[in-house]
């Protein structure tokens, strides 16, 4: 059961009126009372930390009290959160800046942090390239971020001052994704989220995998931004299921190429999770981590590190046909 004091944070803080659109939302597809589900979606809040989104995303109104002891909710996330990662080392993956210094050797790419850099020295970091991706340094969920041709401006002075106008501090060679990871979808870098798990005797573990996938023309792959994403088994590196967006619609091809995605085996899957394993004991302080990867013709590389992992994700109906959740796996690791 998620804490008291969660618990009572989300009361206050929860937007009603879209938990009762929910509610409809939820009665239209079931069909079941608009009432009962009401107090129970209440009730699953109180019992297990579970948001009404959790109740929609993971289907709770077919799941038994068996079943639901073994999902992890949004409060049982944050309670995982809480037991590993140490708030005072956040910044080493929440500070894109920070980050790409602590793993440097893992990024496979140039990159410039115009706050520390010059015009003139952006001059020389942009010699050879023709494209670049400029980040905004405190956005996530990819927001902000631009895809930029030299070509498009008219000078490279130019494009420096609109780095610097709209506060784009942070600029990366492109990324050059493998052929088979671009086939699925060309226009986004399509990350590996890879979650890592530090048990309590120190050694780090692979606990789940999910390719992440862009749509809608749109040049970052985030689901919150347009994107979807499919489950990888951990053994042979293949995405074994459908993948989903957040608006719960499921695919086995790519609805824009009709490229598959059930059945892609991910190259380098072994060199991918070996990098993480890696990165993982780096910061023993920050033990949950949900690390974001890129597959080049070169090998894996790092994008971006995350200490929230998210938890919706992980329990989605026709990835756990049993409708046992991810909570059993992590207590194998660790003593909640």
């Amino acid at each position: 059961m998620a804490g008291i004091g969660y618990i009572m944070r989300c009361i206050k803080a929860m937007d009603y009126r879209q938990m009762l659109e929910t509610v409809g939302e939820i009665h239209r597809i079931s069909g079941k009372n608009r009432v009962g589900l009401f107090f129970d979606v209440i009730y699953c809040g109180l019992r297990y930390g579970a948001g009404y989104r959790d109740y929609r995303l993971n289907e709770w109104w077919t799941l038994n009290a068996a079943q639901r002891k073994t999902y992890v909710t949004r409060g049982i996330n944050n309670s995982i959160i809480k037991h590993c990662n140490d708030p005072a080392y956040y910044h080493l993956l929440n500070d894109k800046i920070d980050f790409n210094r602590t793993f440097e050797r893992f990024l496979g790419r140039k990159w410039l942090y115009l706050k520390e850099a010059s015009e003139e020295e952006f001059a020389g970091y942009m010699e050879g390239l023709e494209e670049i991706v400029a980040k905004p340094v405190a956005e996530a969920c990819g927001r902000g971020v631009e895809k930029l041709r030299k070509a498009d401006f008219e000078s490279i002075s130019a494009l420096y001052h609109h780095l610097v106008e709209t506060e784009r501090y942070l600029v990366e060679e492109v990324i050059c994704q493998h052929e088979t990871i671009s086939q699925i979808y060309p226009d986004s870098v399509n990350t590996l989220r890879i979650v890592t798990l530090t048990s309590d005797d120190g050694e780090p573990h692979l606990l789940y995998a999910f390719i992440r996938i862009g749509n809608g023309g749109r040049v970052v792959d985030n689901i919150n931004a347009g994107g979807m994403a499919a489950p990888i088994d951990l053994e042979t590196g293949v995405i074994d299921k459908v993948a989903f967006d957040k608006d719960s619609r499921y695919y086995e091809k790519h609805p824009q190429t009709d490229s598959p995605i059930v059945g892609v085996r991910i190259p380098m899957w072994r060199e991918a999770t070996a990098l993480v394993l890696e990165a993982a004991k780096m910061i023993p302080q920050l033990r949950y981590v949900g690390w974001d990867v890129a597959i080049t013709p070169n090998g894996p590389i790092f994008v971006e590190g995350n200490q929230h992992p998210g938890h919706d994700i992980l329990q989605m109906p026709p990835h756990v046909p049993d409708k046992i959740g991810m909570l059993p796996r992590i207590r194998q690791f660790i003593k909640l």
